[in-house]
């Protein structure tokens, strides 16, 4: 079931989510519908404030990053990366910090250069509740990074610098406000009814 996500604006984006157990209700239906979500609004990554929960769980499928045409090793490393975290944390982050343009489905239609070192080291629970501590780097890093912003109640505009954001003031506020094209189901926190 395809889920309505969240937009810029709403409280539950900004707040802090809470870790949860194996026996969260109905945990393997969230996870199916929060991929049916990410999928139907071409993302790559969603976390559960995304779509009302705030809980520490996040998505992420790095396939639509990835042209058939390329086969190096780090796309086909990209093709196969579909994986849940729940309750995770970053253990560390090392190298030198690097820009690329992120984008959110909670934000729609706005892109911005945001700067993350490229290489994480994280622990986590996965979909069976297996405890597992592992390694990324490069743009596996940089999409799980953003979606762990999410449960941390962070959005990639916060970090921008501060003029950069005032630019965007007014867009954001549209977005609040459902003033916005957006092809997927979306829930504004200040649309008119």
């Amino acid at each position: 079931m395809i889920l309505p996500i969240v937009a810029y604006g709403d409280p539950i984006l900004k707040k802090e989510a809470a870790d949860i157990s194996a026996d969260y209700p109905k945990l393997k239906e969230l996870i199916a519908n929060m991929f049916e979500t990410m999928e139907g609004a071409s993302g790559v990554g969603l976390a559960a404030p995304q779509v009302g929960l705030s809980i520490r769980l996040f998505i992420v499928d790095t396939s639509p990053f990835v042209d058939d045409e390329e086969d190096d090793e780090e796309v086909l490393e990209l093709k196969g990366f579909r994986k849940v975290f729940i309750n995770p944390i970053i253990l560390d982050e090392e190298g030198e910090k690097w820009n690329f343009n992120e984008g959110c489905l909670s934000i729609p239609g706005i892109r911005e250069d945001v700067s993350r070192k490229p290489k994480i080291t994280i622990e986590y629970y996965d979909e069976a509740f297996k405890l597992k501590e592992e390694t990324y780097e490069g743009l596996m890093a940089r999409v799980i990074q953003h979606e762990y912003d999410h449960v941390d109640g962070i959005l990639f505009t916060d970090r921008l610098n501060p003029l950069r954001k005032q630019l965007l003031r007014k867009r954001l506020e549209n977005i609040t406000k459902g003033i916005v094209d957006v092809d997927y189901k979306m829930k504004f926190p200040k649309a008119r009814r």
